[in-house]
Formats: structure tokens, C-alpha cells, sequence
């Protein structure tokens, strides 16, 4: 008898459906065909102590499997409810007439409990497209693909549950979540609030200008200074997530397995990788792919705290994803695209000893050392980064202070307004949403500037030495200080301000 059961295969963040044959013939064996890897090959054995443990058994005649397409790798153990259901309604041992009108995913422990999946959110919505009535997978992972609609979705907890579902015995409803109520769950009081940093005036400014415009920005100072500590209110002043990148999100992290119990993610991501990451880590890849955490941070920030202390070759591959907002992992055998537009946020040390240019404590450090720190930051990826700022540790009157700071709800009702400047200045380009994303051709015609400005400019390039990508990067800055202000043109006292965040430029910090 042959039948036929359906999985997913995910790639990049794309679902591919895989057609599994089971085919019953007279004989002994099993053969499981279609470019498994060891993981599915495994499966025969967890399939038949589930079975065995469940009241069913595994036939004793020769068993041909074939996963379609032939030729695309099936990776992971969770084809293996797929494969039980198929050898049980092929073997005659369940009735099951609306098998082939559901995907089935799942790992099978040997008591035919299931184990969660990864990518049930991008195989949810191609069961969807394809027009699949149901999705039957872990209960782990039924919040995540209930975020699609009109598809019914069984969240079970064994193999006698989906037994159950199709011989019409179950009492398991499908899953219903509605997506909108689910994405306006926001929190009114974020747990990182800018309303307890005391002092650092200067520094909240900037914070502000890099999340309305969406600017890259790195923070120099000493130890103890504060850097992390307002890195990590950053995300509380970004505007609310879009339903579209709510979803773009959720289904980055469906894929990489980092949903735990939750349907749709509504709070944007913060990412803080050690310094001792690698480059694949960093930007995904390995032999099974899965993304990397500027990809985990797609639609947040990415937080790199003492910026010098990655490697060198680490930090470089991130500047092809700074710029495109995406990452492609090339093989030989296949090719994937994982979003990546995010914030970068990074923290240094002004000098290995921490306390350069520190009036209260002089720095040791030679110059030959301060070349070498430095150096570990190459020039391309610097100008790449639209914001440097000084943060100077907070004297004590200030820390003593009882008035309450501005809190991070007030600040993120200005940051939103500037962005809506934003969004309606760039509706005709689809890939544009904000400031930092602008091309240079946008950049001359959103940031023209009068002859005063002009000319502040030309004076600061010249003393300063800048580059071509500073000068863009000084005009994008200035855009946004204007935006926060509600006015149309560029003015004399936005570039100035924006020039001021360019301390990595100035002579005496890299040469």
C-alpha cells in the first residue's frame, strides 16, 4: 500500500513542503531514500519504540520511504512524526482519510511524547499557501504557527494525540490566536527605562537622534562610565513594531529555535553577543544554517559591548550586512538570504587602560599601545557607524539627584513622530523607511543645505580629515536633528550639532 504525508523543510526563512511516500511491499527491511541525514536516518529507532510504547508496532515487511524532492537535503529529527504517521496508515494500523491534507511535524521521544521543532511559524504560513487545511506539531510550538489564520492548528503533546485527531476521537481544538489583539500586547513600562539614568544629558540626545533615525552609534568612555547601562535602554525609546516586522521577526527566531512559548513576537530584539564570538555566530552559516545573531537582532539592536576586544576578521564580515541590511551565506550547495536591518550599538574604552584623555586618572598607556587598541577597529567600519559620542562618567551630585530623569515613554513619543516624518518622506520607496537608510542620490535631494551650512561643513571636513561616507553620514545626522524638530530644511545648527558626533575622527583619538 502506498500513501502519502507531508512535512517542511525550512531554508534561510523559507518553507519548502516535502512530500514523504511510504510504501508497504512483501519482505523485510526499511529503506528510507530522498537525502536524509543522519539525524532522519536515526529515526526508524525512535519511531519504533514510540510505536511499541504506544500500542502499535512497526510492520515486518519491507518498508520504502522516499522524501521529495529527491535532491534537496532533509535535515533534523523532526520528520519523525511525519514518518510514524505515514508507516501506521500505510501498515493499515489507524484509519486516517485526511492524512494528506495536513502537515505533520514533530520529534518523537521513545514513549512517543514530541520534542519542539524549529520553524513553525515559516512552515505554518506555506501550509497556508499551499492550501493545506491544518498544521499538526508539538504543543511547544502551537503559539507561534497559530499567528496564521484560516489553518487550523493542532498543538499535541504524543503520537496517540494525532492518532487520535484523525480517527476523529480527539477532544484537542485547533489553536486560535488572534494576531492583532497578540501584537497590541505592548508594555507600557519597559523594563529598562531611561528615567533611571541620572545625569548623561548629552548622551540621552544622541540616543535619541540614533533611534529616530535609525543610526549606528558607539559609545567611548571609561570604565563604570555608563555605556551599558544605556545601551540597553535603547530599545525602550524605538518606535512600536509594525505588524509586518513583527512577523519578519518572529519567523528569524522560529527558525533558530528561540520562541519559548510565545506567539507573536511584539517587542523589538536586544542582542548582546560576547566578545569572544565567531564569525559564524556572528552572521549565521555552519553546517546546519541557522541564523546569526545580526539576524536575531533584525528590526532591534545589536549591542557589541568593548568593541576592540572582537576580532578583527569578526567585525569586518559585518560591514557588507551594514550596508545591504541583509546576509547571504553562499555553499556549494545552496545559497541563503537572512534579513539583517538593525541598530548597531557598540562600547569602548577610549585606550586599553580604559582612561585616556581622563583628567582624574591619567592614562599610562603609550602611544604605539593606543595604535594597536585602536587598529583593532578598521577605518571602513567606523564610517559605517553615523554616531561617536563621549561618555564621561557621572559626577556625584548628579547620582545623588532625587528628580526623576525623562522617562523613556516621553522620549519614545518624539522619536515616533520623527519617524512618521520619515515614513511618509520615503512611502514611494519600498525598501526605505527611515534616515539611515537613505542612498546618496536621496541624501542630495532630502539634505540640501544653504551656503552657511555649506560652508561649516566644508570647514569640518577639511580640520577633520573626514571621508566621503563621514560627509554622508554627517548628512543623515543633521536629517534626523531636523526631523526632531519638525523642520523641513537642513539648518546651519543641525550640521553643527551632527558634527559634533564624530569623535573617532578627531585628531588625537586615531592619529
Amino acid at each position: 500500500m502506498l500513501i502519502k504525508v507531508f512535512g517542511s523543510a525550512v531554508f534561510g526563512v523559507e518553507a519548502t513542503t516535502i512530500t514523504v511516500e511510504v510504501n508497504m511491499d512483501k519482505g523485510i527491511g526499511y529503506h528510507l531514500v530522498g537525502l536524509p541525514d543522519n539525524a532522519v536516518k536515526e529515526s526508524s529507532y525512535r519511531i519504533a519504540a514510540a510505536l511499541k510504547n504506544n500500542g502499535f508496532n512497526m510492520p515486518g515487511k519491507k518498508i520504502t520511504i522516499n522524501m521529495a524532492p529527491a535532491d534537496l537535503r532533509k535535515e533534523g529529527s523532526s520528520y519523525d512524526l511525519t514518518l510514524a504517521i505515514g508507516i501506521l496508515v500505510a501498515s493499515g494500523q489507524i484509519q486516517a482519510d485526511e492524512v494528506d491534507r495536513y502537515i505533520i511535524m514533530g520529534e518523537l521521544s521513545l514513549d512517543g511524547s514530541l520534542q519542539p521543532i524549529k520553524g513553525a511559524l515559516p512552515i505554518a504560513i506555506k501550509a497556508k499557501e499551499e492550501g493545506f487545511k491544518g498544521f499538526i506539531l508539538p504543543k511547544q510550538n502551537v503559539k507561534e504557527a497559530a499567528i496564521v489564520s484560516d489553518l487550523d492548528v493542532y498543538g499535541v503533546e504524543n503520537l496517540q494525540e494525532v492518532v487520535d485527531i484523525f480517527e476523529g476521537k480527539s477532544t484537542i481544538a485547533p489553536t486560535q490566536i488572534d494576531t492583532r489583539t497578540e501584537f497590541y500586547k505592548t508594555l507600557d513600562f519597559p523594563e529598562h527605562d531611561f528615567s533611571d539614568v541620572k545625569g548623561q544629558e548629552s548622551i540621552k540626545r544622541c540616543m535619541e537622534i540614533a533611534a529616530a533615525g535609525g543610526h549606528n552609534i558607539i559609545l567611548i568612555g571609561p570604565p563604570g562610565a555608563g555605556k551599558t547601562m544605556l545601551a540597553k535602554r535603547l530599545p525602550s525609546i524605538l518606535p512600536p513594531m509594525t505588524l509586518r516586522e513583527a512577523l519578519e521577526t518572529t519567523k528569524i527566531h522560529s527558525v533558530a529555535g528561540k520562541i519559548k512559548e510565545v506567539g507573536l513576537m511584539n517587542q523589538r530584539p536586544f542582542r548582546s553577543p560576547h566578545h569572544t564570538a565567531s564569525s559564524v555566530s556572528l552572521v549565521g552559516g555552519g553546517s546546519y544554517p541557522q541564523p546569526g545573531e545580526i539576524s536575531l537582532a533584525h528590526n532591534g539592536v545589536l549591542f557589541l559591548d568593548e568593541l576592540p576586544e572582537f576580532k578583527r576578521e569578526v567585525l569586518e564580515v559585518m560591514r557588507q550586512p551594514l550596508e545591504d541590511r541583509e546576509v547571504t551565506i553562499s555553499r556549494a550547495k545552496f545559497t541563503i538570504t537572512y534579513p539583517s536591518s538593525f541598530m548597531l550599538v557598540a562600547s569602548m574604552n577610549p585606550s586599553p587602560s580604559g582612561y585616556f584623555n581622563d583628567p582624574d586618572s591619567p592614562s599610562t598607556t603609550s602611544a604605539n599601545e593606543m595604535q594597536r587598541y585602536l587598529s583593532k577597529i578598521s577605518g571602513p567600519l567606523l564610517d559605517r557607524i553615523d554616531i561617536h559620542i563621549e561618555v564621561t562618567p557621572v559626577p556625584f551630585e548628579k547620582l545623588t539627584e532625587t528628580r526623576n530623569a525623562e522617562s523613556s515613554v516621553t522620549i519614545r513619543e518624539r522619536v515616533t513622530k520623527a519617524r512618521e516624518i520619515q515614513t511618509r518622506r520615503f512611502a514611494e520607496f519600498e525598501n526605505i523607511h527611515y534616515n539611515a537608510q537613505m542612498s546618496t542620490k536621496l541624501i542630495r535631494e532630502y539634505c540640501q543645505l544653504n551656503d552657511t551650512s555649506l560652508q561649516l561643513l566644508k570647514t569640518a571636513m577639511e580640520r577633520l580629515n573626514l571621508s566621503a561616507r563621514a560627509y554622508d553620514r554627517i548628512l543623515k545626522v543633521a536629517r534626523t536633528i531636523a526631523d526632531l524638530e519638525e523642520s523641513e530644511t537642513v539648518e546651519s545648527s543641525h550640521i553643527a550639532e551632527a558634527i559634533q558626533y564624530r569623535s573617532l575622527d578627531r585628531e588625537g583619538w586615531l592619529g
